[in-house]
């Protein structure tokens, strides 16, 4: 057998690094699904760090007692402005973060995530009488954050 002809081609053996790069039964592969699970919870992580901002700055104008946000009379939920503008601040604030972390990629911000979102459609339905449009934007996106976030397998993406 002379040189050239050592080696069959198209062994594990046949090429530098073939064996070590490629894992045994081929490449993997991942499906659609799990493409589009990754996908939306990256999208989820933009939508609940740019809430979150929006959250804050709705929280501010609150507390600074700007009349932005309408009065209302007589409400079975009534809070001050105070009370809406800190809930909206803290909220915020803490939904911000989290979706840092879901953009990160972390696996602590999945559950918090989960948790932040549903307050805020909470803390949304309550407060439609004073901003009714923004608050069920708002309910559709956290919605949208929970079933993101819920769907999403561990390990996949």
């Amino acid at each position: 057998m002379t040189s050239h002809q050592s080696r069959p081609t198209g062994s594990p053996q046949g090429e530098i690094g073939t064996a070590w790069s490629v894992p045994p039964g081929g490449p993997r592969t991942s499906s659609p699904r799990d493409a589009r699970a990754s996908d939306g919870v990256t999208f989820a992580g933009v939508l609940m760090l740019c809430g979150g901002v929006l959250a804050v700055l709705q929280g501010i104008a609150a507390l600074a007692e700007d009349d932005v946000h309408a009065r209302v009379g007589s409400y079975v939920y009534a809070l001050t402005r105070t009370g809406w503008g800190t809930l909206h601040l803290v909220l915020g604030v803490l939904a911000a973060v989290t979706g840092a972390g879901l953009l990160k990629d972390t696996a602590w911000a999945r559950l918090p995530g989960i948790l932040l979102a549903s307050l805020s459609l909470v803390a949304q339905f309550l407060f439609l009488p004073h901003e009714p449009l923004w608050s069920v934007v708002v309910m559709a996106l956290d919605v949208f954050v929970i079933r993101a976030l819920a769907s999403h397998r561990e390990g996949v993406g």
